[in-house]
């Protein structure tokens, strides 16, 4: 990994969001872009009405944010960047324009939304991002480490596409990758076919030799809960899923499923975008 994009928005959401871009960035030693987009509510969430008198002041609490950053991280190049536009649209084309880039974004900004959601500007990002997006919610502390990477495997050919990615996080952490196949519906093809999909994932957790663990759940009810809910039994650090998508403009090009575990999620979640399915147009 080479870039490292943090959305800010001086929420305490984003700043944790930071942070923890900050933690990756003393493994990966990727260069973190702080990224403020100037869009058409800003003025009201900064309290500041006249545009230049905005920039100045955002350009300083950016600058407040960059040199804090380097305290924790002083071998990491970092630096402030301001935009001007819509925030997930800015944001997801700066990253795409980057060479071996992540996006980081906290799960709530300063719009409002409810608590029990992850906010809209979180869901449109990760729906356009051509690049990893880790989301990190509100209540994610920073100084634990991370030792347990999760990835959910289930009938898709595309699940094992996340495997790599996943294999990565644990080289950089010397973390371990649990496998769990999620058997949903629990019939005899689809365990077989979960089986299939563990025993290439197993292959290349060995070939790769990073310590790992595989094991399947039968699920009865709705998956995104099941999965969540395991993972937090066993104390799972980061969750790394898959993204996937619809057409209908309105669900923010993800799929149910998708959209299920961001909101459920009580860890970081990285999301994969497919990188088979044709590139998604605004």
């Amino acid at each position: 990994m080479k870039n490292i994009v943090v959305g800010i928005d001086f929420s305490q959401n984003s700043i944790n969001a930071l942070r923890h871009a900050v933690a990756v960035s003393l493994k990966t030693k990727a260069k973190i872009h702080i990224v403020w987009v100037k869009t058409p509510g800003a003025s009201s969430k900064l309290g500041i009405t006249n545009d230049k008198a905005m920039i100045k002041v955002a350009q300083e609490k950016l600058d407040e944010l960059v040199n804090l950053s380097k305290i924790e991280a002083p071998k990491s190049e970092i630096h402030s960047v301001i935009l001007e536009g819509k925030a997930f649209l800015e944001l997801t084309q700066y990253a795409g324009n980057l060479p071996d880039s992540m996006l980081v974004v906290g799960s709530h900004g300063v719009s409002g939304f409810e608590e029990m959601f992850v906010g809209s500007n979180t869901m449109k990002i990760v729906g356009l991002s051509k690049v990893p997006v880790l989301i990190i919610g509100n209540n994610v502390q920073i100084n634990r480490d991370l030792t347990k990477i999760l990835a959910p495997i289930d009938t898709s050919f595309e699940t094992l596409q996340k495997i790599t990615t996943a294999i990565n996080c644990c080289k950089y952490f010397a973390a371990k990758l649990i496998l769990l196949g999620v058997c949903s519906p629990c019939s005899a093809e689809t365990k077989h076919i979960i089986t299939v999909q563990l025993n290439h994932a197993v292959t290349m957790c060995e070939a790769a030799g990073i310590r790992y663990s595989a094991s399947t759940i039968d699920v009865r009810g709705i998956s995104s809960k099941a999965t969540v809910e395991w993972a937090r039994n066993e104390d799972v650090n980061l969750m790394v899923i898959m993204r996937e998508e619809e057409d209908d403009i309105s669900a923010f090009w993800l799929g149910s499923n998708t959209r299920q575990l961001m909101n459920y999620a009580t860890m970081p979640l990285l999301v994969i975008p497919n990188i088979n399915r044709a590139p998604i147009t605004k």
